[in-house]
């Protein structure tokens, strides 16, 4: 386990949170106590990268507090209403993907709460653990977003050509960065690709793994999403695919209701299931999130 204490650029992002947001701040002191010692450092790294090009401490905890805010108005939008405020990308799409400046705050935001939110957490442990899986080969990764899992695979999964695509220039930017900043064997060759996965045709062969994080809720169609790395796998290949049940955020336009329909959409796609990993949320038992219709992270294990 971490402290704080022991990381002064973490110790500063917390204090600065509390102060510019008591109520987002309140529950950090606890989410850093759980990190290892490993996630920390790990933290503490990707702060000073952030430092080093211009993201230090004030802009952090804004972009941390941007996103804690604006996922909360959603979810009193979808306690409310039973919906998501969206339901077609072309709503979101120019105020999210498409604006620099909110993408770059949304990403960063993002990148902390893989540390910071304890369902985050254990969904990125559960990623690390489902590695431990892969044979090695090519790897695919659709929307990289922060980089947090790309680097992960490039640094631990034993590939040798890694591949990212996503449609956010802003998002690549930042995944560049990240892995020139923090380093990558020089043994993996690595590519990111601005395309829409639908879409794109320069994407090569079959892949020994891919992996496809919180893009499910982003899309219309999600069952084409996973059509798509079903015919871009090999045989045997592990797939390891994220999404969300019940949770809304301000660019999430698909409404899971249950983790069966998540699985459901899986199985139909022709995709075999192989296993499922699903968060309750903080502070209650998964029949208690079902019941009050509260977010559920959904990782699942797959294969062709």
């Amino acid at each position: 386990m971490s402290t704080a204490a022991e990381h002064p650029l973490l110790r500063a992002l917390v204090e600065r949170i509390a102060a510019d947001s008591p109520m987002q701040g309140r529950s950090l002191p606890t989410a850093v106590a759980a990190l290892q010692s490993v996630e920390a450092n790990e933290l503490e790294h990707y702060l000073a990268f952030g430092a080093g090009v211009g993201w230090g401490t004030e802009r952090m905890a804004q972009a941390y507090v941007t996103i804690a805010n604006d996922t909360l108005r959603e979810q009193i939008y979808f306690q409310r209403n039973g919906r998501y405020r969206h339901d077609r990308f072309e709503s979101v799409a120019k105020h999210v993907y498409f604006d620099d400046d909110y993408m770059a705050r949304y990403m960063y935001g993002l990148a902390l709460t893989l540390f910071l939110w304890p369902n985050h957490l254990q969904i990125f442990r559960h990623f690390q653990r489902s590695l431990a899986g892969a044979k090695g080969g090519s790897y695919l990764e659709i929307g990289p977003g922060h980089g947090a899992f790309f680097r992960q695979a490039i640094l631990h999964g034993g590939f040798t050509n890694c591949i990212g695509v996503d449609i956010s220039p802003t998002s690549l930017d930042m995944t560049r960065r990240v892995l020139e900043s923090l380093g990558a064997p020089s043994s993996v060759s690595w590519k990111l690709i601005e395309a829409d996965l639908l879409a794109a045709t320069d994407l090569g062969g079959s892949y020994d793994a891919i992996v496809m994080g919180e893009v499910l809720e982003h899309v219309e169609q999600p069952g084409r999403f996973l059509e798509r790395i079903r015919d871009l796998a090999m045989p045997g290949a592990l797939l390891y695919v994220t999404t969300a049940v019940n949770a809304p955020a301000i660019d999430h336009i698909y409404l899971f209701r249950t983790v069966q329909e998540v699985e459901d959409l899986a199985c139909a796609a022709g995709l075999v299931l192989r296993d499922t990993f699903a968060t309750p949320y903080v502070g209650c038992t998964m029949d208690e999130t079902v019941q009050r219709r509260l977010p559920i992270n959904v990782a699942l294990v797959l294969t062709r």
